[in-house]
C-alpha cells in the first residue's frame, strides 16, 4: 500500500512540474519546486507505510494463546464434519420407508388398470358390430344417389329436348302466320295496281302535277315557320337560363342570410341568458361543464383544479380596446388551463360528454404558480399606448402566465387609430420588444404587413351588455328586411320562369306539328311523283314474291308436322324417366329410415367406448404419476446417498476415524463462529508474527526504491533547468522577430494609401499601441487612431488585422462589416489587399461579411459570393410599398 502512495505522489508531482514548465514564471521558482518535490516524496513514503515501524515483544506473547484457540477450532471442524454425516443419514431413512410403501401400492394400480382394459375391449367389440351393420346399409345408400343423379339428369335432358322442339314448332307456327299475311297483302297490292293501271288517264296526270305544286308551296311555308319558331325557342331558353341563374344566386343569398340570422338570434338568446349567468357568453354548455369539473375536483380526479374559460378571468380596462383584445386572443378566450398532462386527459374525457368532437376548447398545460412572470426585460414599453398585458385586469396569476406563454401578450401593443398604428409599426422602426399591434377595429399590424379584422363587434369580453343586445336586435331586423326583399325578388323570377316555360312548351308543340306536316307533305309529293312510273314494274315483282311466299308456306307446314310428331315421342319418353326417378327417390328414403336408428346405436356405443377409454387413460395417468413419484423418490434417495458418500469422504479427509457426536450442526457452527471471531479480534489487536515480519521487509524495500527514485528525479530536474533556460532565450528571440515582422507588414500596407504609421509592442507590460498619419498632413507628426475619420480608422483596422494574420497560423480568417465607414476608394483598396493576401495563402479560408454589394469583384473559381435573403413566410401579405404609394397619391 505504501508503495502505491509513493508512485502516486511521484507521478502527480512530475505531471505538475511538466505543466508549470510551459510558463515563463516557473523558471524563477525552480529551486523551491525541487525542495517541494523531495519533501512530497518523503511524506508519501511515510504515509504509505514505506518506513519501518518498531515491533514489540507483547505482540509475540499473544501467539501461543491464539494457537490454542485454533487447535480447538480444528477439533470442532472434525466434529462438524461427522455431525453433517449423521444428520444426512437421519434424513435419508424416511425417504427409504416412503419408497417401500409406494411400491406396495403399485400393485393396486395394476389390477384397476386391467379391469378398465376389459371394459374398453367389450365396448369396442360392440361398437365394431354396429359399425359393420351401418357400413352395409351405407354402401347400399351410397350406390343409390349416383343412380338418382343420373336419372334426374336424364329427365332434365328430355325436358330440355321437349322445350327445344316446342320452341322450333312455335317459331314455325309464327313464321307460317307471317307468310300468310304477306301473301294476302301481296294479292291485294297486285289487284290495286292492276285496277289503277287500267283507270289511269290524262286529266289525272295534270291533276297530280297541280297537287305536287301546291304541296311544295305549303312545304316552303312550313320551313319558314319552323325557322322562326326555332329562333323563338332559343330566345325563351336563354331567358329561362338567365332567370334560373338569378334564382339560384338569390336562393344562395337567402340561405346565407338565414344562417346569419339564425346565428344572430342564437347569439342574442345567449346574451339575454348571460344576464343572469355570465358564463353562458362562452357557450350554453359551459356552466354545466364547469359544475362537472368542480364535482370531479372534489372527488379527487384532478391534482389541481383546471382554470377556464380564460376569458372569464380577464377584464379590459378600456372598453374601446375590447375588440382589439378579442382579435389578439382569438380562441384562447374559451381555452382551459391544466397543471399537468394527467389532468389534461381527465379534462378531455369530461369535454367529450359536453362538446362535439370538432369544436372542443383548447387545453393549455402549464405548471401552476402563485405569481405572475416577471417580464420587464422582454415586455414592450411605450409612453402612449398600452400592451395587452397592461390593458387587462386578470383575476388569477396562472391565466396571465398562460397568455404570456402561448400568445406573448407582453409584446403586443394596442393602438386605437389605424393611421397611428401604421405610423408606429411601419413608417418608423417598431418599439423595442414589439412584434405586432392591434387597432380598436381589430386589425392586426406588423412591421411589413397589415391584416383587416373579420369581426365588427366583440363577442365575449364586452362590458356593456345592453348595448350589445340592442345592436344585435337592429342587425336581426336588418337581416329580416333583407330576407323579405330577397323573397319578393325570388317570387317574381319564379313567375317569369313559369311564363317563359309555358311559351317555350307551346312553341315546341307547334314545332313538332310543323315537322309532322313537313314529313307528311314530302311523303305525299313522293307518292304522287312515283305513282305512274312504278305501276307496271311493281305488278311483276309482286307476283314473283307471291309465288315464292307460297313455296315457303308449304315448307314451313311440313316442318311443323315433323316437330309435332317428335314432341309426342319425347313426352312419352319423359313420362317413363320421371316414373323411374320417383321409384329411386322412394328407395333412398327407405334406406335413410333404416339407417337412422342404427346411427343412434352407433353414437351410443361410441360414447361408451370414449368413457371406457377415458377411464383407462385416467388410470394410466395415475399409474404414470405414481411411477414417476417413485422414480423421483429413488432419484432423490440416490442423490442423497451419493451426497452422503461425498460428505463421508470429506469427513474422512478432515478426520479419518468416525466420531460419535451428540451435538447438532447448528450448535457446532455457532461455537465455531464465536471462536473465529475471537481469533480474528486477537489477530487484529496483536497481529500475526509472520505477517509483521513480512510487512517490515516490504516497507524497507519500498523505502529503498523511493530513495532511488528521488535521486533520479533530482538529476531529471537539473536537466530540465538547463532546457528551460535555452527555451526561454529562443522564445524571447522568436517574440522579437514576430513583432518586427508584424510592424513592417503594417507599415507596408499603410503605404498603399500613401499613409504612414507604426505599431509599438511592449512585451514587458504586455501592451500594444498604434499610430497612423494620413497622407495630407505632416508626416513628421503621428496621430493616435482615435483622432482619425471613420473611413481612415476602418482602413487602418484592416491593415492591422492583415498584419496580425501574417504572423498567425489559424486556418480560418473572418471579418464582419470591415468596410462600413469607408469611401469607395478605401473600400476598393482594402478589398484588393484582402484578395491579394487570400490569393497568396490558398491553404487558408477567408470569410468576409459585409452589407455592401460585391458585384465588382473579379469572377474567379476561388471566390464564392453568398447573398443572404430575408426569410419568406408562407402566407399572403399586403404590398407595403404599393400601399404607401397609394397613400401618398391620395
Amino acid at each position: 500500500m505504501g508503495f502505491l502512495w509513493v508512485c502516486f505522489g511521484f507521478f502527480s508531482l512530475v505531471t505538475v512540474f511538466l505543466v508549470l514548465c510551459t510558463h515563463s514564471l516557473f523558471y524563477l521558482n525552480f529551486p523551491s519546486l525541487l525542495q517541494s518535490i523531495c519533501l512530497s516524496c518523503y511524506f508519501c513514503a511515510w504515509w504509505g507505510g514505506g518506513l519501518p515501524q518498531p515491533i514489540t515483544k507483547e505482540r509475540y506473547k499473544s501467539i501461543g494463546f491464539v494457537n490454542d484457540m485454533r487447535n480447538h477450532l480444528e477439533d470442532l471442524k472434525h466434529k462438524m464434519a461427522w455431525a453433517v454425516v449423521d444428520e444426512m443419514e437421519k434424513e435419508i431413512q424416511p425417504i427409504k420407508e416412503g419408497i417401500r410403501t409406494e411400491e406396495e401400492n403399485a400393485e393396486k394400480f395394476v389390477q384397476k388398470l386391467e379391469e378398465c382394459q376389459v371394459k374398453v375391449n367389450e365396448a369396442e367389440g360392440k361398437y365394431k358390430a354396429i359399425q359393420e351393420k351401418l357400413m352395409t346399409i351405407s354402401e347400399e345408400a351410397q350406390a343409390l344417389p349416383p343412380q338418382c343423379i343420373s336419372l334426374k339428369a336424364d329427365v332434365q335432358a328430355k325436358r330440355k329436348g321437349i322445350n327445344e322442339a316446342e320452341v322450333v314448332y312455335n317459331r314455325s307456327k309464327v313464321e307460317l302466320k307471317r307468310l300468310g299475311k304477306d301473301d294476302e297483302q301481296l294479292c291485294k297490292r297486285i289487284e290495286e295496281l292492276k285496277s289503277s293501271a287500267n283507270q289511269a288517264s290524262e286529266p289525272e296526270n295534270s291533276e297530280r302535277q297541280r297537287k305536287i305544286t301546291c304541296l311544295r308551296e305549303q312545304l316552303k311555308a312550313f320551313h319558314n315557320e319552323e325557322i322562326m319558331i326555332g329562333q323563338q325557342i332559343d330566345q325563351f331558353q336563354q331567358s329561362i337560363y338567365k332567370c334560373k341563374e338569378e334564382h339560384m344566386k338569390l336562393k344562395r343569398e337567402d340561405c346565407d342570410v338565414k344562417q346569419a340570422l339564425d346565428a344572430k338570434r342564437k347569439q342574442l338568446r345567449d346574451m339575454k341568458e348571460s344576464k343572469t349567468n355570465t358564463l353562458k357568453r362562452f357557450g350554453p354548455r359551459v356552466p354545466a361543464f364547469l359544475e362537472a369539473v368542480e364535482t370531479a375536483y372534489k372527488q379527487g380526479h384532478f391534482k389541481q383544479k383546471p382554470l377556464g374559460p380564460l376569458g372569464a378571468f380577464i377584464h379590459p380596462k378600456d372598453a374601446e380596446l375590447t375588440l382589439a383584445i378579442e382579435s389578439c386572443l382569438k380562441s384562447l378566450v374559451q381555452a382551459f388551463c391544466c397543471d399537468n398532462h394527467s389532468d389534461e386527459r381527465t379534462l378531455q374525457q369530461l369535454m367529450s360528454k359536453y362538446y362535439p368532437c370538432g369544436i372542443r376548447p383548447q387545453i393549455i398545460v402549464n405548471t401552476f404558480q402563485n405569481k405572475v412572470y416577471d417580464v420587464k426585460h422582454r415586455a414592450v414599453c411605450h409612453p402612449e399606448f398600452p400592451s395587452v398585458l397592461t390593458a387587462l385586469e386578470i383575476d388569477h396569476p396562472m391565466v396571465a402566465n398562460c397568455l404570456i406563454d402561448v400568445r406573448s401578450i407582453e409584446t403586443v401593443l394596442l393602438i386605437k387609430s389605424n393611421h397611428k398604428a401604421r405610423e408606429v409599426m411601419q413608417h418608423n422602426r417598431p418599439p423595442k420588444n414589439c412584434k405586432e399591434a392591434f387597432t380598436a377595429e381589430g386589425d392586426q399590424v406588423f412591421e411589413r404587413r397589415y391584416y383587416s379584422s373579420n369581426y365588427l363587434r366583440p363577442k365575449f369580453l364586452s362590458q356593456d351588455l345592453e348595448a350589445e343586445i340592442s345592436h344585435l336586435e337592429k342587425e336581426i331586423e336588418t337581416k329580416r328586411a333583407q330576407l323579405a326583399a330577397s323573397q319578393q325578388c325570388v317570387n317574381s323570377i319564379e313567375t317569369d320562369i313559369r311564363q317563359n316555360e309555358g311559351h317555350l312548351q307551346s312553341r315546341r308543340c307547334r314545332q313538332k306539328e310543323l315537322q309532322v306536316k313537313i314529313r307528311t307533305t314530302n311523303a305525299e309529293i313522293a307518292d304522287l311523283e312515283n305513282m305512274e312510273e312504278h305501276h307496271l314494274v311493281d305488278i311483276c315483282i309482286l307476283e314473283d314474291e307471291a309465288q315464292e311466299n307460297k313455296v315457303k308456306m308449304e315448307c314451313v307446314q311440313n316442318d311443323m308436322q315433323q316437330q309435332s310428331r317428335k314432341m309426342e315421342e319425347l313426352k312419352n319418353i319423359l313420362c317413363i324417366a320421371e316414373n323411374k326417378l320417383e321409384e329411386m327417390k322412394e328407395k333412398i328414403h327407405q334406406v335413410e329410415e333404416i339407417a337412422g336408428p342404427i346411427k343412434d346405436e352407433l353414437n351410443q356405443a361410441d360414447s361408451e367406448v370414449e368413457n371406457s377409454k377415458r377411464c383407462l387413460q385416467h388410470c394410466q395417468s395415475k399409474q404414470k404419476e405414481h411411477l414417476a413419484c417413485v422414480k423421483r423418490h429413488k432419484e432423490l434417495l440416490a442423490a442423497r446417498e451419493k451426497e452422503l458418500e461425498g460428505k463421508m469422504a470429506q469427513a474422512r479427509q478432515i478426520y479419518p476415524e468416525r466420531i460419535e457426536v451428540s451435538r447438532t450442526v447448528k450448535s457446532l457452527d455457532a461455537e465455531m463462529n464465536r471462536l473465529r471471531e475471537r481469533i480474528n479480534s486477537e489477530s487484529n489487536r496483536h497481529g500475526n508474527r509472520d505477517k509483521i515480519i513480512q510487512q517490515f521487509h516490504d516497507a524497507k524495500q519500498r523505502y529503498k526504491d523511493a530513495s532511488s527514485k528521488v535521486k533520479h528525479l533530482k538529476r531529471f530536474i537539473s536537466l530540465l533547468d538547463e532546457i528551460m533556460s535555452q527555451r526561454f532565450k529562443i522564445y524571447k528571440q522568436f517574440l522579437r522577430l514576430l513583432s518586427l515582422r508584424c510592424k513592417i507588414y503594417f507599415e507596408h500596407l499603410l503605404r498603399t494609401r500613401a499613409c504612414s504609421g507604426q505599431i509599438l509592442f511592449d512585451h514587458k507590460n504586455e501592451t500594444l499601441s498604434i499610430t497612423v498619419q494620413p497622407r495630407e498632413e505632416d508626416k513628421a507628426v503621428l496621430n493616435d487612431v482615435r483622432s482619425l475619420s471613420g473611413g481612415e480608422r476602418s482602413f487602418s483596422t484592416v491593415c492591422f488585422i492583415l498584419s496580425l494574420w501574417s504572423v498567425t497560423e489559424s486556418p480560418f480568417r473572418c471579418l464582419d462589416e470591415f468596410d462600413v465607414y469607408m469611401d469607395m476608394v478605401n473600400r476598393r483598396i482594402a478589398m484588393d489587399m484582402i484578395l491579394k493576401v487570400a490569393d497568396t495563402r490558398q491553404h487558408r479560408q477567408f470569410i468576409l461579411l459585409t452589407p455592401q454589394s460585391m458585384s465588382s469583384l473579379p469572377s474567379m473559381s476561388r471566390i464564392r459570393i453568398l447573398r443572404m435573403q430575408d426569410p419568406e413566410k408562407g402566407q399572403k401579405t399586403l404590398n407595403f410599398r404599393r400601399n404607401n404609394d397609394q397613400e401618398e397619391d391620395n
